[in-house]
């Protein structure tokens, strides 16, 4: 017998009640990230992010991984440091890496500009001075780049597998790339490149930020110290006075007491701020 349908609400019949929603709390769009943006930033930049001082500096070897078109390279190398920058698209010219930073951060600008919320502005005054500054990166960048890529200042390479001994650098630097992507690249492939960082690391590695483009913490972050701590590396989460982005005002530092080759490591850097 086929089910009949329910008769028609009519006047004396009450029209069914709404059911209540609780408000929730609007939660801030996150940046849409999906491709690894080639975007830079200043030593100064630096210097707040990773709470640097850049007079200790002198003479250290430091490696900028993931470096995109940041100057800090070039900066630092007139301060007397021994840095080197790694990025996979260091094999290209530099009118393709122009081009390259025009794409990238005119998408990226207009994502900043239409998403306010997201950022905080205690380190620069206006989005304008934001960008004003970035492109000073990119421009210093790219003048010292084509002259020295071929003398080793600039590496092409890429996590999680980098070409350096084991300890070749007094501090190793990351920003920007993990905990950021995680989206895009799943835990067994953080663990495994902190644990490369920390490999060609003599000293400290600093990572910043612990949090992802919505500033919300990295979701499996206990997790990944756990399995590092295993390793022999040692880890913590640093505050630093700073915070462009909405969650960003924290640091992963990473010293390898013990590397997963097996050798000792966790020399003092002597480069806390």
């Amino acid at each position: 017998m086929p089910t009949l349908a329910p008769p028609p609400l009519t006047r004396t019949q009450p029209f069914p009640a709404t059911p209540r929603v609780r408000p929730t709390r609007a939660l801030p769009p996150a940046m849409d990230l999906p491709v690894v943006s080639f975007f830079g930033r200043t030593l100064e930049e630096y210097t707040r992010f990773f709470a640097l001082d850049p007079a200790a500096l002198r003479g250290r070897a430091v490696l900028d991984v993931a470096a995109g078109p940041s100057s800090f390279t070039a900066e630092a190398h007139r301060r007397g440091v021994d840095a080197v920058a790694v990025d996979p698209l260091y094999n290209q010219p530099a009118a393709a890496l122009a081009a390259r930073i025009r794409e990238d951060y005119a998408r990226m600008f207009l994502q900043m500009r239409a998403k306010p919320r997201l950022f905080r502005m205690k380190a620069f005054a206006s989005f304008d001075a934001a960008e004003a500054d970035r492109r000073t990166a990119a421009s210093r960048f790219l003048a010292d780049y084509e002259g020295n890529v071929r003398h080793g200042r600039y590496v092409r390479a890429s996590l999680p597998l980098l070409p350096f001994l084991d300890g070749a650098f007094d501090l190793v630097l990351c920003a920007h790339l993990l905990f950021i992507y995680a989206a895009r690249f799943d835990f067994a492939w953080h663990l495994t490149a902190c644990a490369e960082l920390a490999r060609v690391s003599n000293g400290e590695v600093r990572i910043h930020p612990v949090c992802g483009p919505d500033g919300k913490p990295y979701a499996e972050l206990d997790r990944l110290r756990s399995e590092l701590g295993a390793l022999g590396i040692t880890s913590a989460v640093v505050r630093v006075n700073y915070e462009f982005f909405a969650g960003s005002s924290s640091m992963l530092v990473l010293n390898p007491t013990t590397s997963p080759t097996g050798r000792p490591g966790g020399r003092p850097s002597g480069l806390a701020p």
